[in-house]
């Protein structure tokens, strides 16, 4: 409490991924994954099955939306579908769709 809003800005991205773990595991799905590259340069932060299908999502945060390490796991395994969430309004990029955090709950 003393220091107010920094542990927000400091955490936030460990914060919004700990939400997407609930909104996840509270909507059924099974224990969810995490991959990274053998070089570990790159990242996703949650790979998850439904209907016999892997589906990677990334946190973001905010509204910075570059996601390189999605894109790395894309070009590399072509998955049917590809999910970032963030603080940005929903967004179609044709190989990935942007879902607001708020709506995860609605994926």
């Amino acid at each position: 409490m003393l220091d107010g809003d920094s542990v927000f800005s400091e955490f936030k991205g460990a914060l919004a991924e700990q939400y997407v773990q609930q909104e996840l595991r509270a909507s059924g799905s099974k224990r969810p994954f995490f991959w990274n590259s053998s070089d570990s340069r790159t990242e996703v932060d949650f790979l998850v099955e439904h209907q016999g299908l892997v589906i990677p999502i990334e946190v973001k945060a905010e509204e910075n939306l570059r996601s390189k390490s999605l894109k790395a796991y894309n070009e590399r395994f072509s998955p049917k579908y590809t999910i970032r969430t963030s603080m940005a309004g929903m967004k179609d990029e044709g190989w990935m769709k942007n879902i607001p955090l708020y709506a995860l709950a609605c994926l």
